[in-house]
Parts: C-alpha cells; structure tokens; sequence
C-alpha cells in the first residue's frame, strides 16, 4: 500500500506546472485530492485530467495563498468535505528578476507574499489536521534557488531560501514532539513550466522596461534551462514523500547546482556568472 492511496491530498498551485502534475499523479495512485489556484479555468482543467486519471474525489477552490484566511477557511472546506486530510503540497509561486538597487519594495513584498507568506499560511491551516490525520505529510516547494543564489533573482532567492529554512524548523519540532508527520523540502531545477514567461508578463504589465537582455534572458530559460517534464518532477516528488526523504532535489540540474555550492561555496558565483554570460551570447 503506497502512502498516497486513499490519502487526503491538499495542493496550492495546482492549475498549472508541477501542481498539475502532482494532482494527476496522486490521482492516478488513489489519492482524493483538494486542489486550489488562483486560476478557475487551470483547476478546472486539472480537475478533469485528476478524474480522467481516477481520483474518486476532486474538490476545487479558487484560492490566492496570500490570503491567510482564505488559506484557513480552505483547510476548513476540505475538513468539512473530506473529514480529514493528511498531506498539504504547498506549490504555489511566482518569480521576478530585477536588480537589487532598480527593485522596489513592492517587487519583494509580492515575491515573498506568495511564495513564503503562502507556504507559512498552507503549512499553519493544515498542520493540525494533517497530525490529526495519524499519517501526514507537509510538503513545501522551495527550489534550486533555495540552495543556490543567482544575480537579479534576490526575491525568488529570498524567498526560498527562506522556504527551505521554515521548512527544516518545522522538521525538527515534528521530530522533537514525535508528531506522526514527515515534513519534505523541495527543491526543483529547470521545470518546464510558465514561471520565467509569467514572471516576464508581469513586468511588462507593471510597466517595467523591458529590454533585449530581459527577452534574451527569458528565452535562455524556456529553450535552453527549463527542460524537465513536470510529470517526471512530480514522480520525483511523491517518491521523496512515499520514501520519507526530508530533502529532494529535482532534476539532474538541482542536484549538480547542489552539489557544485557545496564544493565550492565562495566561487560558485563566479562561475554561474561566467555560464549565464556565455549561455546568453549564444
């Protein structure tokens, strides 16, 4: 019997990405699945590919992370819907890219809302239920750049940065109360997602400039950086939580990233920067 076969599965994000990806697979293996997103056309999409795959129950909620009592009266639905729930996937997240001296507060309080303030929210609404629950898991999405800095990416790195720190705290204090709970950090490379596009759009909405290194950038990440399936990242994901991992790296991309920061922790920079310049110019 897998630990996701008749689970309670709650996922934010889950209207696209790896959040669609998890509620298919999860589906697929038996979970009843509470799906949210801030997008009602992506969850209903993903609903019916969750039901295709053979969820017996798929619950949706239009929900924005940042809202933390729309994030608790969501935990309160899904209890009122499923009786229980034993494991939160909090996925949900948005990038930005922009200098530090040209970024606004605004910039970081948007980043560090959704992605940290959302992971905070998901993790204290579902975290009495998923104890309760005998068997739970609490699985926060941080990412590569949770383990690795990048230039013009200070509020994603921030913020996820800030995710993996949260993340291991709360570890320890499942561990030190012996509560019943794994709790699983994530920390995926190059996924082949809208997140480098979305985060581009947005700049351009807010009315930032954007000029020929921004598009250059963005294609260097949608051709050339963001490659792995999300299906294979979230085969990946429910594996580390099935095999009561505390760490996973996602892609081959994570895990040498991971593995040159730990080699050479005080030059690593150098060396993305000279990779980024050269990957840019070709």
């Amino acid at each position: 019997m897998s630990k996701v076969d008749g689970k309670v599965c709650a996922i934010t994000g889950a209207g696209s990405g790896i959040g669609r990806a998890l509620a298919v697979l999860l589906a697929g293996r038996g979970a009843r699945l509470a799906i949210s997103d801030v997008s009602a056309a992506g969850l209903e999409e993903t609903s019916a590919l969750a039901e295709a795959a053979g969820s017996p129950d798929v619950l949706t909620t239009t929900l924005d992370v940042s809202d933390r009592d729309g994030f608790f009266a969501w935990a309160d639905e899904v209890v009122a819907h499923f009786g229980q729930v034993h494991q939160i996937y909090n996925n949900a997240g948005v990038a930005f890219s922009r200098p530090v001296l040209e970024s606004t507060w605004e910039d970081y309080e948007r980043v560090l809302r959704i992605n940290l303030q959302g992971v905070i929210h998901g993790t204290q609404a579902f975290l009495p239920h998923v104890i309760a629950s005998g068997d739970g898991h609490v699985v926060n999405v941080s990412s590569l750049n949770g383990i690795m800095a990048q230039p013009e990416m200070s509020h994603y790195c921030a913020s996820k940065f800030a995710v993996r720190g949260f993340t291991e705290c709360l570890r320890m204090e499942m561990q030190a109360a012996k509560h019943p709970v794994g709790v699983l950090s994530v920390h995926p490379g190059g996924i082949k997602t809208n997140i480098s596009s979305a985060a581009l759009q947005h700049a351009r909405d807010s009315g930032s400039e954007i000029t020929a290194e921004h598009e250059a950038r963005d294609r260097l990440y949608r051709e050339k950086l963001l490659k792995m399936d999300p299906a294979d990242a979230a085969r990946s994901i429910v594996g580390a939580v099935e095999g009561d991992r505390v760490r996973v790296m996602v892609g081959n991309d994570a895990k040498a990233m991971d593995a040159l920061v730990r080699l050479i922790p005080a030059a690593y920079g150098r060396v993305l920067n000279a990779a980024t310049k050269r990957m840019l110019k070709s």
